[in-house]
């Protein structure tokens, strides 16, 4: 088993910082002299240098820091991965013991996130015992509230964040079960269709061998069959007019040459993409009336089977194609963080929301193939077009277009997904982001998914989403840099 990386704090240094120099940090500014003379006494100074570990995410929550000098970033362990969510050289931000104002209930409190020093950077430091009874003691009616609105929160977001999860996977699952459902049923139909043909196919060779076919004509005949599905196999496409206009000149041939059933042949033929010279060219070969009307019947069992058989093979790879899809949204099997090419992402998200988007909508994609490979996490990135695809189909009602585009602009990728519906009032375009705000109606939506996004756009992968909006227009823009952040 590895052992853990250690903490590489250098000890720590009292009376460094004067209660003007404390002032001087935003988070103590309004404090009075005396406060500020406590904290100084309490308190002391860190350093660590650039790449080395300040806190682990997990350990218990010791000490509350407040950054000084230097560059900081905040990360959280993903499966096998180190997710970054926060990037710093702010003067006077803060993190570790920072909830240790909160009444433990017996569960003691733990670091949320690791922080490692990308520069050489320094610290000012207090126990988490002393900033709990500071916070507690001069502010009880702060504490009240704060405790109130964070354990409110917690509660709130681990509830419906589970509900929206849940709902989100059950509405994968439909779609994914509906488009499953098509191409299955098609191949258990075409199955059973064939299952009948070849049993057609097995009595019309008794028949053939009962009439007394001599061994030539028969062995001339299953020639002929071959060669009439090679010239199937690469026959041009019709149109359903060509194809109607082919079965009655098929049907009309049929009928004159007495070949029975001639309607029911007709049609296989048609889609096979057999003229009438090909049935010219049978009949001339066979030199033979009586053996025409077993012929034909037995050549068109023959095109069946084989369209029977493409169906099927078009059906199984359809399915393929779905479960690939799927695969490739979840990242099954694979690590959090790869570099990728951003559309198979965006396709394979398409795919998923094939059943929500519907027939009333038009997706055009306008992708940049050359775009370069980017660092990200995959499947916390198709959350994100999940979200920004799912709005833009509910803003268009089911009818318009949705578009999504990929180009370069300096030294990031940018995705944006467009749609053609009302757009986002300016009143609103400013609170589109933030947490639990919704336009929908109660219990349609919860108000997470566009903050979901932004967290994993600016803070997991250090990019931009903003929103363009006019009437007929909208557009999320997603922009991802093309390299990983640097670090010491």
């Amino acid at each position: 088993m590895t052992e853990p990386e250690a903490i590489t704090l250098e000890p720590c240094e009292p009376g460094r910082l004067t209660a003007e120099d404390l002032r001087s940090l935003f988070l103590f500014e309004k404090l009075t002299d005396e406060q500020l003379t406590w904290i100084a006494e309490h308190g002391c100074t860190q350093r660590v240098a650039g790449g080395g570990l300040v806190l682990r995410e997990g350990d218990p929550a010791e000490q509350f820091f407040v950054l000084l000098t230097g560059t900081v970033a905040l990360t959280r362990r993903v499966g096998q991965d180190d997710v970054q969510t926060v990037r710093t050289e702010q003067r006077g931000v803060y993190m570790g013991a920072t909830t240790a104002y909160l009444r433990d209930d017996g569960v003691p409190q733990r670091y949320m996130a690791s922080m490692r020093a990308l520069s050489d950077s320094e610290f000012f430091t207090l126990s988490a015992a002393d900033f709990g009874w500071l916070m507690r003691e001069w502010f009880p009616m702060a504490i009240h509230l704060l405790e109130g609105l964070t354990l409110g929160m917690r509660s709130s977001q681990a509830v419906i964040g589970e509900r929206q999860r849940l709902q989100a996977l059950g509405a994968l699952s439909a779609g994914l079960m509906h488009e499953l459902n098509n191409p299955a049923a098609a191949a258990s139909r075409a199955t059973g269709a064939l299952r009948q043909r070849v049993a057609g196919m097995r009595m019309k060779l008794g028949k053939l061998a009962a009439g007394k076919v001599a061994p030539d004509r028969l062995m001339q005949l299953l020639e002929l069959q071959e060669e009439v599905i090679e010239r199937a196999a690469k026959a041009p496409s019709l149109t359903a007019m060509q194809t109607a206009d082919r079965e009655d000149e098929l049907g009309d041939w049929m009928d004159e040459h007495g070949v029975t059933g001639g309607w029911d042949v007709a049609p296989v033929f048609a889609q096979g993409g057999i003229d009438v010279d090909c049935l010219t060219e049978i009949q001339d070969r066979l030199a033979s009336p009586e053996l025409l009307d077993q012929a034909i019947h037995w050549i068109g069992y023959a095109l069946e089977t084989e369209q029977l058989m493409s169906d099927i093979e078009d059906a199984t790879g359809r399915v393929s194609s779905l479960v690939n899809a799927a695969k490739q949204y979840s990242h099954v099997d694979r690590s959090a963080h790869q570099w990728i090419d951003v559309h198979t992402g965006l396709d394979s998200t398409l795919v998923m929301l094939a059943h929500k988007i519907g027939d009333g909508i038009r997706v055009v994609k306008d992708y940049d193939r050359t775009l370069p490979q980017i660092p990200v996490h995959p499947a916390e990135l198709n959350q994100v077009w999940t979200n920004l695809i799912d709005n833009a189909v509910q803003a268009m009602s089911g009818a318009g277009t949705l578009t999504i585009r990929t180009y370069q602009e300096d030294e990031r990728v940018v995705v944006s997904v467009g749609d053609s519906g009302p757009g986002v009032p300016d009143e609103i375009k400013k609170r589109v982001f933030e947490p639990f705000f919704t336009t929908k109606p109660v219990g349609e939506g919860t108000g997470l998914g566009l903050d979901i996004s932004y967290r994993i756009v600016v803070n997991g992968h250090g990019g931009d989403l903003s929103l363009q909006s006019a009437p007929g227009d909208t557009r999320f823009l997603v922009r991802l840099p093309l390299s990983e952040p640097a670090s010491a």
